[in-house]
């Protein structure tokens, strides 16, 4: 089928002496390519079949997670893992309606847990990491909007005492990796965060930690900025893709255009494009839940990270956003109603004054990480199809390394020297 371009939706998208580039997924990472494409000269269009933001990228913490730098495959994991999964309280889940198709991924989560293979996915993690706020402020304070960027500060807090060498060792890791923080407890844990439980122990506090005001308003003001400096939405789903030498042409419903250049930043629904041009890695949907109280209850002052329970509390602008669970669950399963129940009393048990009659006003939401077992990214070009390229997997640091895979992806695609050496993140690693 030959597409028409004055009758089709690419028809907005044409270039004007500008070399053609496609995004296929509106999340974070591929509002932050859009735009880092529009930056190096591009004409791009974006591509999702869901309303920008609105996927992953919605319901998560919110805040710059830079001082997470382990994987979750890890020996310490794969030593705890049988207590998580049999608390019924526990941050882990498996769904048994899809246990039998998740067995190659844990297999493989298995064989990345090596202590060797730990240590590199640390590196790895780091170096992303370090250069995550910079990447950031880069990109927030281009389009405007700086503000949206807040340094706030998170606590790791601890309810058991017997704990406080956890803390320490925290402490001396971060530092090894030049991430300052300090172990705090008592008055001085009071001071910092009063609306915690006075049952906690101690804490690691890490000041130089960032949060976006909303994640779904800074993806909003990303793509406002997109449109505003030419680019082109496409509310479709992208059906299928053919590969070539110079071009990439995509097919969603009804019609079909080739472009120039397409990265694929579509999260945990990239793999079936994947298949399509060659490509297989072990990606799955790790499912992940979220509550959020109204605005007037959100008195923390910093993200909260609980140690014990496994969870996060962040303040924003739309209200005190609760998030925790990790299940390998594909993305048809309904959701598990009792995850939200643990999140609730977790909640209760850290801010016991905050539950009120208003409580039953949270919001309740669930959605699909892009995990690989590894837990790194992919950043990288198709080994034969160099005008094909590919940023997604970011696991639980998708809304973190969001617009440094930007900065990396596009002077991949520039053969221009990277800021981060890419071979960690490689698509042809597994």
């Amino acid at each position: 089928m030959s597409a028409s371009l004055s009758a089709t939706p690419f028809s907005l998208s044409q270039s004007q002496g500008k070399p053609t580039y496609a995004v296929v997924g509106a999340g974070v990472v591929g509002l932050c390519v859009a735009l880092e494409a529009q930056r190096q000269g591009y004409q791009v269009t974006l591509l999702d079949g869901n309303e920008p933001g609105r996927a992953a990228s919605f319901g998560n913490a919110g805040y710059l997670a830079t001082e997470v730098i382990e994987p979750l495959a890890t020996p310490a994991t794969v030593r705890n893992a049988p207590k998580l999964w049999l608390n019924p309280d526990g941050p882990v889940c498996i769904p048994f309606k899809y246990l039998a198709k998740a067995l190659p991924w844990y297999a493989k989560f298995l064989k990345a847990s090596s202590a060797q293979q730990a240590a590199l996915g640390t590196q790895a993690i780091s170096a992303l990491n370090q250069c995550s706020q910079p990447a950031w402020q880069r990109t927030l304070a281009d389009i405007g909007h700086a503000h949206l960027l807040i340094k706030a500060g998170n606590l790791v807090v601890w309810e058991d005492d017997r704990q406080k060498v956890a803390a320490h060792q925290l402490a001396s890791k971060l530092q090894q990796h030049n991430v300052p923080c300090e172990v705090v407890e008592g008055q001085r844990l009071a001071e910092l965060e009063p609306e915690l439980s006075m049952q906690l122990s101690h804490a690691v506090y890490i000041p130089e930690i960032y949060r976006l005001s909303d994640p779904y308003e800074v993806c909003q003001a990303l793509l406002q900025a997109f449109k505003e400096r030419g680019g082109h939405f496409i509310n479709e789903k992208v059906m299928s893709l053919q590969a070539a030498t110079q071009h990439i042409e995509v097919h969603i419903p009804g019609h079909h255009h080739k472009f120039d250049h397409v990265s694929l930043c579509a999260g945990a629904w990239t793999q079936t494009l994947l298949e399509q041009v060659g490509i297989n890695v072990p990606l799955e949907a790790e499912r992940g839940y979220h509550l959020t109280y109204p605005k007037d209850q959100a008195r923390i002052r910093h993200t909260i990270l609980s140690a014990d329970r496994r969870f996060v509390m962040s303040p924003l602008n739309s209200g005190l956003r609760v998030v925790g669970m990790s299940e390998i669950g594909g993305t048809e399963l309904p959701p598990i109603e009792k995850r939200f129940s643990v999140l609730r009393k977790h909640t209760k048990a850290l801010l016991p004054e905050l539950f009120t009659p208003e409580e039953a006003q949270a919001s309740e939401w669930m959605g699909h990480r892009p995990t690989l077992p590894d837990s790194l990214p992919i950043i990288d070009q198709h080994p034969r199809f160099p005008c094909l390229s590919f940023a997604f997997g970011h696991q639980h640091l998708g809304v973190t390394q969001a617009a440094i895979t930007a900065e990396l992806l596009l002077q991949k695609v520039a053969k221009r020297p990277t800021s981060v050496a890419l071979r960690p993140y490689r698509v042809d690693r597994f």
